[in-house]
């Protein structure tokens, strides 16, 4: 890959999930970015707005790098969690519930309550911005959990505080492992980062360069 990478992000999971596609990146991170979106937003586009959003706070990097501007690539992304509607089983007819992240743990037990025994969505926004273009999209993976006890809920949140995570739990986490019963699309993308769809696009950009 030619491209000299900036990973617009502070997450650990990003950085691993990125550091297994075998490029060179560095992160860097900037504060205070505004990660709002319009109320009548559609639940599926929200992770792409943002992640659009963080590019354009990001841009001025790409004049800050002295060596070949040109060749510097900005990742930045955005995931949701989103549940269905107290009526739902799945999130079928698009009127889902966004899940960020919890502020205390009842308000995890809330979130992951929302989630036992339905199937959701989590949605990933990316944009690869570089001096002479820009690609964004998003990838959905459906994930099925258990009926969930209180018990289950009450020790993951104990033993594992998921307060920087969206929807409140990680799928590689014991809450995965005894909870998670299905998953339609790519798990890495439920860690945060759709390693196989932006390696297809970081090479389209460099074809195309």
């Amino acid at each position: 890959m030619k491209y000299k990478i900036i990973l617009a992000s502070n997450s650990p999971r990003r950085r691993e999930l990125l550091a297994g596609l075998d490029v060179n990146f560095e992160v860097k991170v900037l504060n205070g970015i505004d990660e709002s979106y319009p109320d009548d937003l559609d639940a599926y586009q929200v992770a792409e707005f943002i992640a659009q959003k963080k590019a354009e706070a990001y841009r001025s990097l790409l004049n800050e790098e002295e060596s070949s501007a040109e060749e510097c690539l900005i990742l930045t992304a955005d995931t949701v969690v989103i549940a269905p509607a107290a009526d739902e089983q799945n999130d079928q007819e698009g009127k889902g519930i966004i899940l960020g992240k919890p502020k205390t743990a009842d308000d995890a037990v809330r979130m992951l309550r929302m989630l036992s025994g339905k199937t959701h969505h989590v949605v990933t926004g990316v944009c690869l911005t570089t001096k002479d273009g820009q690609r964004h999209f998003s990838v959905t993976t459906e994930v099925s959990f258990k009926e969930l006890t209180d018990w289950e809920i009450n020790y993951y949140i104990s033993h594992y505080r998921p307060f920087d995570k969206a929807g409140a739990y990680g799928i590689q986490e014991w809450i995965g492992y005894i909870g998670c019963t299905g998953l339609n699309g790519s798990y890495f993308n439920v860690m945060g980062l759709p390693v196989q769809r932006i390696y297809e696009e970081m090479l389209k950009m460099q074809e195309e360069s």
